[in-house]
Parts: structure tokens; sequence; C-alpha cells
């Protein structure tokens, strides 16, 4: 088959489509080495001034791409695995003539890409498989030939629901599908679909200045300059949400109508703004310090004191006026006995720096905290 040559405005392959959908057909085709970055953006994940979320991949894992480039330096390099992107709508393909063009399965053809002008928005974007981009960018061997599968996708919410949907089963960073979760609108796998209401909770927590965890969250877009006042991993908060929508023991589990499939977000926002205002109120010299210095914003103490909420929230209406005071007079039955920032825990045996974010060191903190605030209920009465 010849080859089918790119103009300077253009770079045109052989591929073939493949008609899995109507809406979103397959193309396979081949790329060099050094074109894949030349048509292809890497969508970072990341905040624009108004706090909304924009892009969707993780940061560049420099070990792991230096590993690929030592590779691909190598004489018997192999590269099965494709590049995935979605291409722009100007992306045009023009099937091959004649009976043989297709076998019902995939058509042959030409697919044209338009190359970018100077400092114009590229015609492609990788879903899947930037870390290989990157090393291929830089391998010496500038037109080792790149396997490429793309589908036609203008809108970044398409591009995010395809980006989760391949990297399902694989280990991508949990806090990278956290923060996505709430901007994908389309049916998501159950596995992701349950962490949906707590990843968007746990945005909101985090860009409402009412809240009392504003800018206090640590995400994958979090920037450098958010780094320092941004305390608390947000996939340990987006368990404690998820643990109390989701049990019916939990608080937050009588939002939820599981029969509709509706949630009342509103209540639920109330009942956490009120809780963790008074946690805050509470504990004033542990709040909003590193882990490091305070065991209160740590996994280990946000877990279990997510736990005391469900039993305080299980006493106390959050939408009652008086809500705020009551739920500090019932925070402050357990403050004597916390140990945040300095000293020993009672019954644990355990200073208070050695609280660890382990399964079992949380489970103890959780049970003590409970047990001590069931023990001194009496003195509300």
């Amino acid at each position: 088959m010849p080859a089918v040559p790119s103009s300077a405005k253009n770079l045109t392959r052989r591929a073939l489509r493949i008609d899995q959908s109507r809406t979103y057909p397959l193309y396979v085709f081949a790329l060099r080495a050094n074109e894949v970055l030349d048509i292809a953006d890497i969508s970072r994940l990341s905040r624009d001034d108004g706090g909304n979320l924009i892009g969707y991949q993780r940061p560049e894992v420099r070990r792991h791409v230096e590993e690929i480039i030592d590779y691909l330096n190598t004489d018997g390099a192999l590269f099965p695995n494709p590049i995935i992107l979605a291409l722009s709508s100007r992306a045009k393909f023009e099937s091959s003539r004649g009976p043989g063009a297709s076998d019902g399965l995939a058509t042959a053809g030409k697919l044209t890409i338009p190359l970018p002008a100077k400092g114009k928005p590229k015609p492609a974007w990788i879903v899947d498989g930037q870390q290989r981009a990157l090393a291929l960018a830089r391998t010496r061997r500038s037109d080792f030939p790149v396997p490429v599968t793309a589908f036609v996708a203008d809108s970044v919410t398409q591009q995010r629901d395809q980006f989760l949907r391949v990297n399902n089963t694989r280990p991508l960073p949990r806090g990278l599908v956290t923060e996505l979760l709430p901007e994908v609108d389309s049916p998501l796998p159950p596995r992701l679909a349950m962490h949906k209401a707590p990843s968007a909770l746990c945005d909101i927590l985090n860009t409402d200045p009412n809240s009392p965890l504003y800018g206090l969250i640590k995400r994958t877009s979090t920037t450098r300059e958010q780094t320092p006042h941004a305390v608390i991993t947000d996939t340990i908060l987006v368990r404690m949400l998820h643990e109390s929508l989701n049990s019916p023991a939990g608080s937050l589990f009588p939002y939820r109508d599981v029969s509709r499939n509706e949630t009342d977000f509103d209540a639920i926002l109330q009942a956490l703004y009120v809780y963790w205002a008074a946690v805050r109120d509470t504990f004033p010299d542990a709040w909003g310090l590193p882990p490091a210095k305070s065991r209160l914003m740590h996994g280990a103490g946000i877990r279990a004191m997510g736990r005391l909420m469900d039993r305080i929230l299980g006493a106390v209406d959050p939408r009652g006026a008086n809500a705020p005071q009551i739920i500090r007079q019932h925070l402050g039955l357990i403050a004597p006995y916390c140990h945040w920032t300095a000293g020993i825990w009672d019954d644990l045996g355990l200073r208070w720096n050695e609280i660890q974010n382990l399964t079992k060191h949380t489970q103890e903190l959780s049970n003590y905290i409970i047990r001590v605030y069931h023990n001194t209920r009496s003195e509300l009465s």
C-alpha cells in the first residue's frame, strides 16, 4: 500500500475505521514518535480562576517517563499498546474505493488531521498514554512507529468520561478519580458511581467560602500556592462521606431516597457545615494544621470524627435553630479526652503523634471517642 503524503497544513495517514458506535467511530492508525505531541495536547487537571475544574490528566511521573525512554532507545523495543486520542471534529476520514475497502468489521481509508498553526490549539488530546507520549517525544528514535486509537470528541466532558472508563480497571491515583467523578454526567460503572456523590460533596466543601473546610482539602488540582493550607487529603474525606451516606447507621443516609436514586444535597451540606464548624470551634488549636502537627486533620482523626458525627447527628437535628450550640455541647463532652496535638490517648496507650493512618488505629480511635461520648452523655441532662 503506497504511503499517503501529508501537506504542510494536514497530517494524513492510512487508517481503519471501526464502527462500534454510530456516534463515536474509532480510528486506528500510526504516527511517528515525534508526531504524537505535535498534534495532541495533554489536558492537565487544574482549576480556572472561577474554581471550575479543567482537564483530567495527572502530573508527569518523571521516573516512569525516563524508564520508557530508556526502553525505546533499545534496538528491540516493542510498543504494542496504543496511545488513545480524542480528535477534534476537524479531522476527516475518507473511505477507500472498491468492494475490498470493508470486511464488515473495519473500513480502510485515509484520515486527515489538520496541523495547528503556531500558538493555536492542537487538533487532538491524549486520553490514555500521556507518560508514553512524553517519552516518545524525547526518544532518539524520532521515526519510531506508534499505534494510535482515536475517537472524535470536542468536549472535555466526553474526554473525561472516556478517560475514566479506559482507566477503570487500572490503578489510577484515587485522588484524581475522586476529583473527576462529579464532572461526568453519563452513567458510570457501579464501582465509580457509588463514589460520585461523596466526591461532589468534597468538592463543594473545599470550594464554598461558607464551608468550614474551605481551602483545607488537598486535591489533585491543588496548586503549589494552595498546598500549605490544604491539609486534609481528599480521599480520606470522600471515604468518610461515603461511609455515612451508604451505611443505614450513617447520619447522612436518611437524606438519600434509594428507591428514586435521589439525594438531598442541600440538607446534607447543611448538616456537614454545622457539624464541622462545631468541630473547628471545639478544637481551634488543632484545626487547620498539617497532619504532622495535628491528628485532627489526619486521616485517622477525620474518619473518627466522621463516625462521631453519625452518633451526634443521630441525636441532634442539624436544621434546628440551636443546632450549632447543641452540637458544640456534645463535642465538649469528648474535648478533655482528646490529644490531637500533644499528650497520650488514654486507653489506647499511644502518644498523639503515634496515631497512624492504619485501619487498626482508625478503628481504635473511633471506638475510644464514641465510647467516651456515650459514657459522658448523661452530663447533658
